[in-house]
């Protein structure tokens, strides 16, 4: 199942950045955007493979950077088999490092692999690597699959990773 996370005050960290370049793991940072705020994680008939939750979680963060001066851009991939970022290929390291160069930062959604990832994509640069979600367990959970092309995860608990207190 999905690793669950809580927010970081990132907006606070890049206060003094010109601009960030957000880095989503679209897969466990999405599932967990979407089971806090009860909605479905993917609906397929509407959003064919965009997270409707998390998309709206990324763009109130880049408004919440904007207000107070930090240019903030989304690194989007919309290729399911890429959509975790623990599991980067080279391709999209190379993409990751263009987009990247443009920025002051980036800032990780997702867990401490991803984080490594964005870290190594970026290591021959000056870019700063900031988390933008901490991980608090992991997601057990009962994905559904509705009807109407809703996908949901239902009776969900988060388990705390050994040596973590809930």
């Amino acid at each position: 199942m999905p690793i669950h996370f809580e927010d970081v005050d990132v907006v606070s960290q890049v206060a003094e950045l010109k601009s960030v370049l957000i880095v989503p793991c679209n897969m466990c940072a999405a599932v967990t955007v979407a089971v806090r705020e009860d909605k479905p994680f993917l609906q397929l008939f509407t959003s064919f493979l965009k997270s409707p939750p998390f998309d709206r979680y990324l763009q109130e963060l880049r408004s919440r950077l904007g207000e107070r001066g930090v240019k903030a851009e989304v690194f989007k991939c919309n290729i399911p088999h890429q959509w975790f970022l623990c599991m980067c290929s080279a391709g999209r390291h190379r993409k990751l490092l263009k987009a990247a160069k443009k920025h002051d930062a980036a800032v990780v959604m997702g867990c401490e692999s991803a984080i490594r990832t964005v870290s190594e994509a970026v290591r021959s640069t000056d870019i700063k690597v900031i988390p933008g979600m901490e991980m608090t367990g992991i997601m057990n959970a009962k994905p559904r699959v509705k009807l109407s092309g809703h996908i949901t995860f239902e009776d969900c608990q988060v388990v705390p990773i050994s040596g973590q207190v809930s």
